[in-house]
C-alpha cells in the first residue's frame, strides 16, 4: 500500500529538532504555557457569556510552528491544565465547568484548530508565504466557530435560553469577527517573517 508523507517540517521541529521526549515535552510545554498567557488578555462584553480572548492567537501560531501532532497536543494538555484547576483560562479561569460552559465548543475546539493548522503547513508548506498562511489561519477559525457555537447553543438550551441563529450569531460569532481576522492577519504575517528569518540562519 502506498503511503503519502508529508512534505514540509513546521517552523519549530525544523529549527530545534525535536528528536527526544524531553524536548517534545518541553516545546508542548512552552506551547501550553504561551496560549495560558494570551488567555488572560480577556474582556467581557455585556450581551455574550464568551470573553473575548487572545487564545485563538496562541492555538494558531501553536499549530504552525509545531506541527498538526505537537500541536494537537498541546492545546490537549492546555485543556487538560485548566480542567484540572490551573488557572489558564480566559481571566485566570481553571476547572471542569469551563468546558461545560459557553465557552466550553470553542475551548474543546482548539486541539482540532491547532492540528488542521500545522497539518496545512506540513502538507502545503501553508506558513511560507502571506497568502497561504492566511487561509490556513482561517480555516482553523472556522473550526473554532463552528464547535463553539454549536456547544453555545447547546449551553443555552440547556439553561432554557434556547435561541434563533440570528441571536446566537450575535453572541457567538459577530463580537469576535474582527479581532480573529486582526489575528489570523497577524499570524499570517508572522510565520513566513520568520522562516525568512531562520532561513538566513541557514536552518530552514
Amino acid at each position: 500500500m502506498n503511503t503519502r508523507t508529508l512534505e514540509h517540517t513546521a517552523l519549530i521541529p525544523a529549527t530545534f529538532p525535536l528528536d527526544t521526549a524531553t524536548r517534545r515535552a518541553l516545546a508542548v510545554a512552552l506551547g501550553a504555557a504561551f496560549v495560558a498567557l494570551l488567555a488572560q488578555a480577556a474582556v467581557r462584553l455585556p450581551w455574550t457569556p464568551v470573553p473575548v480572548t487572545g487564545q485563538t492567537l496562541g492555538v494558531l501560531l501553536v499549530g504552525a510552528a509545531l506541527g498538526r501532532r505537537l500541536g494537537a497536543q498541546t492545546l490537549v494538555v492546555y485543556l487538560a491544565a485548566g480542567t484540572a484547576g490551573l488557572p489558564v483560562f480566559a481571566g485566570g479561569g481553571a476547572g471542569p465547568g469551563w468546558l461545560l460552559g459557553p465557552s466550553g465548543g470553542y475551548l474543546l475546539a482548539f486541539p482540532l484548530a491547532a492540528g488542521l493548522t500545522g497539518a496545512l503547513v506540513e502538507r502545503f508548506g501553508s506558513d511560507r508565504r502571506f497568502p497561504t498562511a492566511l487561509a490556513a489561519m482561517l480555516a482553523a477559525s472556522a473550526v473554532i466557530y463552528a464547535l463553539g457555537l454549536a456547544g453555545l447553543a447547546a449551553w443555552l438550551a440547556a439553561a432554557g435560553r434556547g435561541v434563533g441563529l440570528s441571536e446566537l450569531l450575535a453572541m457567538g460569532l459577530y463580537p469576535f469577527l474582527a479581532g480573529d481576522l486582526l489575528k489570523a492577519l497577524l499570524a499570517a504575517g508572522l510565520l513566513p517573517a520568520a522562516r525568512g528569518l531562520v532561513h538566513r540562519w541557514g536552518r530552514v
